[in-house]
């Protein structure tokens, strides 16, 4: 199972037309995203299951006819295969109505099942908030799907925020129960039980008519040092497809990094199946991981300023893991001191054990620089465009930065037309329609990047910013670096569509040329 943080950096809160609006307000939208895999024995059938659940106090709710309130965002779902478009899904995602903008302190969960075959898929999500002017938040990742009739094999290992008896079939009924997913890795000190689903198949095929036994525990993940608390074990009957839900009491568990292990082992308690599912716990008041003495006298302690603190957490993103990712936006905007050091102190550790601190302050100053240049009205520069790129790949080896470019330039179209009239004619004046007419191109602001060499990609890779609205907020329209944002008509749109189709004007020879 996968979790992907959404986390797009959206327009104010206006025009909602109500007197508790909250106007002004800078907000982001956030979302959860996660998948699944399962697989249906029966009919020997893979599925991936999708779940996205929004916190709906940071979206835009708009009043409806009858003064209700109600949230929308546009969902797009695509599995790939290279070229090939194996599953696409776009649909509106309505938020529960409320009566008033006071009630919206709550979250919403989309579950989507769509049928696949074995193989590796791109998995592609866009999500737009419809009720602001904002650009769409897109997630892409790596889907592997490998289930054999002939074999046995294990689902995804589901986290579930709750089981309750089914009334009635609905998207969360598995085997008599309703599950609601929980869609995050992270688990807070309110929250002392680790409950889980998954499903074993074709088991029956290893170990016949004989009963065998599943086992639940968690490990610390960097040591893979077993937790020394509760562990499940459970006797289970063979079949088809064996369903497994289980609760682990995690109360005791300290902060830090964890794995859930759930393993499948036969009579002999040797072991046929097993997964792993990642967390971070948060859990300060329990004795037993990190104390505060060990960062108080580290480089992290002078960070003592929780906002500040908070700026450099976030500022982790372009480098982070997915887990990492959910772990600072549970920690940002919320206290704790200790806990926000020792995560910035491990997460550099994690990558430079022998000199954690030389690779932070490097980074820092890409940080700072960001923070400086590329701020913008309630957008720090590290949740800009440019301040992603810049942390990611460090600064570029080339800028080309125009406020006002013009073109002239040959117009690629006329030559087309004039050589049509000479072959509808029959003329052989060249003179007359050889030369085509002159024209200007006017550009909106746009800066040019240029990297020698990604560590990543390979060489010259080209980033091209635009200022849109001429506001000094600039946003990458197109690159030709693996991963990033590719638009094919990326210069029609620079230039408000003066160009005719097809055409490279003067600024896409400045992209394929690098400066």
């Amino acid at each position: 199972m996968k979790k992907i943080l959404l986390f797009a950096a959206l327009l104010s809160v206006v025009g909602l037309n109500s007197p508790s609006c909250r106007a002004q307000e800078e907000v982001k939208m956030q979302a959860m995203f996660s998948y699944s895999t399962f697989y249906l024995a029966e009919q020997q059938s893979p599925y991936v299951e999708t779940y996205l659940s929004f916190d709906a106090w940071t979206m835009a709710f708009k009043e409806q006819e009858n003064g209700s309130y109600r949230a929308t965002a546009e969902v797009t779902i695509a599995l790939k295969q290279g070229d090939s478009l194996c599953y696409a899904k776009k649909y509106d995602l309505g938020s529960p109505t409320v009566g008033s903008l006071d009630e919206v302190d709550f979250s919403f969960l989309d579950v989507q099942r769509f049928a696949v075959k074995n193989g590796i898929y791109d998995l592609e999500l866009r999500v737009r908030d419809l009720g602001r002017q904002a650009p769409e938040s897109v997630v892409r990742e790596k889907v592997a799907i490998s289930y054999d009739s002939r074999h046995p094999s294990m689902s995804s290992v589901l986290p579930v925020s709750e089981a309750t008896p089914t009334e009635s079939d609905n998207p969360l009924s598995r085997n008599g129960y309703d599950m609601e997913p929980y869609v995050s890795d992270y688990y807070p000190a309110s929250q002392n039980l680790l409950r889980y689903y998954y499903e074993i198949y074709n088991i029956e095929r290893e170990v016949g008519v004989s009963p065998f036994l599943t086992v639940a525990y968690v490990e610390e993940q960097a040591t893979g040092r077993r937790y020394e608390g509760q562990a499940n074990r459970m006797r289970q009957q063979s079949a088809s497809m064996v369903p497994v839900y289980g609760a682990l009491d995690i109360e005791g568990l300290p902060s830090g990094s964890y794995n859930l292990v759930v393993e499948a082992r036969n009579s002999k308690n040797e072991l046929m199946l097993y997964k792993k599912l990642p967390f971070y716990r948060s859990n300060p008041d329990v004795a037993g991981g990190h104390e505060i003495s060990d960062f108080a006298t580290t480089f992290v302690g002078i960070y003592t300023d929780e906002r500040q603190l908070d700026t450099y957490l976030e500022s982790l993103y372009p480098l982070a893991s997915t887990q990492e990712r959910q772990v600072v936006s549970n920690l940002t905007g919320h206290p704790g001191l200790e806990e926000k050091q020792a995560f910035l102190y491990t997460f550099w550790q994690k990558r430079s054990p022998l000199d954690p601190e030389g690779e932070w302050l490097k980074y820092k100053e890409r940080v700072d620089y960001v923070m400086a240049n590329f701020s913008y009205v309630h957008t720090k520069g590290i949740n800009t465009d440019r301040g992603r790129v810049y942390l990611t790949y460090g600064p570029p080896d080339f800028v080309r930065d125009e406020k006002n470019f013009t073109s002239v330039k040959y117009l690629g179209a006329m030559v087309t037309s004039a050589a049509n009239v000479m072959q509808q004619t029959g003329t052989q004046d060249e003179d007359q329609f050889s030369k085509p007419a002159q024209g200007q191109i006017f550009y909106l602001p746009y800066q040019l990047w240029r990297y020698n060499k990604l560590d990543t990609d390979d060489p010259n890779r080209v980033f091209l910013f635009w200022d849109e609205h001429r506001s000094g907020l600039y946003r990458l329209l197109h690159s030709n670096a693996r991963g990033e944002v590719q638009d094919p008509g990326w210069e029609r749109r620079l230039c408000r569509q003066q160009l005719p189709e097809n055409t490279v004007g003067e600024v896409g020879e400045q992209f394929n040329r690098g400066y």
